[in-house]
């Protein structure tokens, strides 16, 4: 091999070794690159003397308050089946007279409609006249029973007699319900005066909310004429979740305001708890009012605050947890440096007069100082000096 080849081969392999540096020291720069870790956000306060004193700086540690824990329910205010009617002509009939409107005030026992039916005079006729044959008959037994006594008559007419006299009593029992239930004056009946009409009465006082009627309609005794409410005893039916239902005991109290009046604030006790969970995975809980208050309506949206009993928890004034970016923090006195502070995550519970609980990460020092006024001055020093950095 010429002297000019052992040349060029020697050229060859300097520059591949040459190469091969170069690229490998390019990999470890990538992998340095990776490895890096990238610089958070610094979470680090410190303040001069001057700012410290200007900021008004107090720190202390947790304060051990009773809160009370709330379970957020939302619901109706609604009335008992008993408090609610609707009302029809048991026999039927043709309206006669009814002056009733949507929102009236009417009393127990107050006429609500006149109902005209002419099977109303059968119904008399047989009345009357059954009326008629239990008298005689009530003579006639007591005739045979004193045939009977002097051996006169024979058994058998004394026991026919009997069963008379018992059938006409049952048969009067029957034409009187149905009489009163047509809504007829059984006292003027009594006394022979037979009428075509009858009186729709209002069994319970209240407003009315239904009127299904004109005059002139035939009803059938299925036909709702009338719906009545007496909102004298409206309670708050709530939908509690599942997993708040251990929280809710009887007799808790119920804070709660209504959607047509979102300002005012009414309050109610828990009376009865529901055994069944329903399909959305709530259960109703039912809740009397402490004072009966009339401009609540049947039906109100209702957004109520159960409060589920007081609890001694690590507490914090409302001022120490600071709200950024959607998340609360606190910040922490460092142990070490005067004047310095650490600004933590934490978790938010009850919040209460002025005072709200504060759970701490897991792992953190125990009986930390937090600041307790003055910790928006230092959340302002630190993300002013996080913009500068940047």
């Amino acid at each position: 091999m010429s002297h000019k080849s052992m040349k060029n081969i020697a050229l060859f392999l300097m520059l591949a070794f040459a190469l091969g540096a170069c690229k490998s020291g390019k990999e470890k720069d990538a992998e340095a690159t990776q490895e890096a870790p990238v610089a958070e956000e610094s979470s680090q306060v410190e303040l001069t003397e001057t700012q410290y004193e200007t900021a008004g700086i107090e720190t202390g540690g947790f304060s051990v308050r009773k809160l009370s824990g709330t379970v957020i329910a939302n619901g109706v205010i609604d009335i008992p089946p008993q408090n609610l009617v609707s009302i029809s002509a048991p026999l039927g009939g043709f309206v006669r007279k009814s002056e009733l409107l949507q929102g009236m005030k009417v009393k127990k026992g107050e006429v609500l409609a006149i109902i005209e039916n002419p099977d109303f005079i059968s119904i008399q006729q047989d009345y009357l006249e059954t009326q008629s044959k239990l008298e005689y008959a009530g003579q006639e037994y007591q005739r045979q029973s004193d045939l009977s006594k002097e051996h006169v008559n024979a058994q058998k007419a004394l026991q026919q007699s009997a069963s008379e006299l018992k059938m006409l009593r049952v048969r009067l029992a029957g034409l009187r319900e149905r009489v009163r239930t047509a809504g007829i004056d059984l006292a003027g009946l009594d006394k022979g005066n037979i009428v075509s009409t009858a009186a729709i009465r209002s069994p319970i006082s209240g407003s009315v909310t239904v009127v299904n009627v004109n005059l002139g309609k035939y009803v059938n005794p299925t036909d709702v004429m009338f719906e009545i409410v007496d909102t004298d005893h409206l309670h708050v039916e709530l939908s509690v979740f599942e997993q708040d239902i251990p929280k809710v005991k009887l007799g808790q109290l119920v804070r709660f305001r209504v959607s047509n009046n979102p300002s005012q604030e009414d309050v109610a006790k828990v009376y009865l708890i529901n055994q069944k969970i329903n399909d959305d995975r709530t259960v109703r809980v039912h809740c009397h009012l402490e004072n009966e208050d009339h401009s609540l309506l049947p039906q109100n949206f209702v957004k109520a605050i159960i409060e589920t009993g007081a609890n001694a928890v690590n507490a914090l004034p409302d001022e120490a947890v600071l709200d950024f970016e959607g998340k609360p923090y606190v910040f922490v006195k460092n142990s070490e440096k005067a004047r310095s502070f650490e600004m933590v995550e934490v978790i938010k519970g009850i919040s209460e007069n002025g005072f709200t609980e504060v759970k701490m990460p897991a792992g953190f020092k125990e009986n930390p100082e937090f600041v307790l006024n003055g910790a928006y001055a230092l959340l302002s020093k630190l993300k002013n000096a996080d913009e500068e950095e940047e």
